[in-house]
């Protein structure tokens, strides 16, 4: 493969700190390191017990609990997170818990300029990105903004044994789609490269162990790993097709976001792959297999993963305006956005068919 030449990579300021027992352990001296005196720590519904714990261990700093994270970040929760912020006097906030803490601390951020420790018990990847989202009205708006960007992100692997199989499945799939796609982003770089081939193969690797043995802390350990360098790949480049479905699907459509991310990966991969041939390389070294979107498609199965879109409840009606709400949206892609050829890709991932190597448009669709 011939060298990529011409790139260019901005390090994020980030401290990671990585180990079991870290949430209760390290979080109040990543807090103290930062000069912050009061927390307001921001979680979910799910994940209030846990968040509680850190809670507890911040102490004196701790300036509260705020517990309504949602998924996809509605604005009216963010207005409420930062009144709460307001009303505390907090002077930082630490998000524990998935993608939804996380997002909705970033949106305190983004609003206050107040820094932000995540501690992640998913692996959706955000707390590695300075990407925030919110939505509003059934859109998802999405941006990046150093302010958001986690100062301090403390990896804890036992706080994901609580997670479940099927959220732990989707999830890390979640985070390969991050790495999926930045190896086909305008700018990608050698050293994204590295990390989105090591981040799929640990993640491919740990996923089957954790599903056969949920409490194997050090497959725990890896995935959380996995997610952190796909997660570092996502913060570094641009998004393309697959993520902009996804918000689409989410943000206008309600869709849950880990389950959306594995429906679609190997449908929007399959679309791009005939653009993106320096990407599927590395892919099929990372999977040990040639076909990169079927085995991608075969491991979700294998997994018990969700499939199709109809399983997360879209209707066939909605396949049509979501493809074209999503080629509406100029972003990066290898390959030309079309509504057509989005239209392909939402009916096989709607259908849960195995992923073709191209696009597919009406006259492709199998007979009902």
């Amino acid at each position: 493969m011939t060298f990529q030449e011409d790139f260019t990579y901005e390090t994020r300021p980030v401290r990671v700190v990585f180990r079991p027992g870290a949430a209760v352990t390290a979080t109040p001296d990543e807090a103290a390191r930062l000069g912050l005196r009061r927390l307001l720590v921001v979680c979910g519904s799910r994940g209030e017990s846990v968040a509680r714990t850190v809670a507890d261990a911040l102490g004196d700093r701790c300036a509260g609990l705020h517990a309504e994270a949602r998924m996809h970040v509605p604005v009216e929760d963010a207005d409420r997170a930062v009144a709460a912020v307001r009303a505390a006097g907090a002077d930082g906030c630490v998000a524990v818990g998935g993608g939804s803490a996380i997002g909705l601390g970033k949106a305190i951020a983004l609003r206050t300029g107040l820094p932000l420790i995540a501690v992640p018990s998913t692996y959706s990847g955000s707390e590695m990105t300075p990407v925030w989202g919110l939505t509003e009205d059934g859109t998802k708006r999405t941006g990046r903004d150093p302010v958001v960007q986690p100062r301090s992100v403390v990896y804890d692997p036992r706080l994901t044994l609580s997670l479940p199989v099927p959220l732990t499945v989707t999830s890390g799939i979640n985070a390969l789609a991050h790495a999926v796609e930045a190896l086909y982003a305008p700018d990608v770089s050698p050293l994204v490269s590295v990390m989105a081939e090591e981040g799929v193969r640990a993640m491919a690797e740990a996923l089957p162990r954790l599903a056969a043995d949920p409490d194997d802390l050090d497959a725990r350990s890896r995935a959380l790993y996995a997610a952190w360098l796909c997660g570092a790949c996502l913060g570094a480049t641009t998004m393309g097709l697959h993520h902009k479905l996804c918000h689409v699907l989410g943000g206008t459509y309600g869709l849950p976001h880990a389950e959306t991310h594995t429906v679609v990966l190997p449908h929007a991969l399959a679309h791009n792959a005939p653009a993106a041939p320096q990407a599927v390389t590395v892919l099929r070294r990372a999977l040990g297999a040639d076909d990169v979107p079927r085995a991608l498609w075969d491991l979700s199965g294998r997994l018990g993963a969700p499939r199709s879109l109809a399983e997360l409840g879209l209707t066939e009606a909605d396949v049509t305006p979501a493809a074209q709400r999503a080629a509406g949206e100029p972003y990066a892609n290898p390959r030309e956005v079309t509504p057509e050829g989005i239209r392909g890709v939402l009916l096989a991932a709607f259908e849960g068919s195995p992923p073709d190597s191209g696009s597919r448009t009406e006259g492709d669709r199998k007979p009902s």
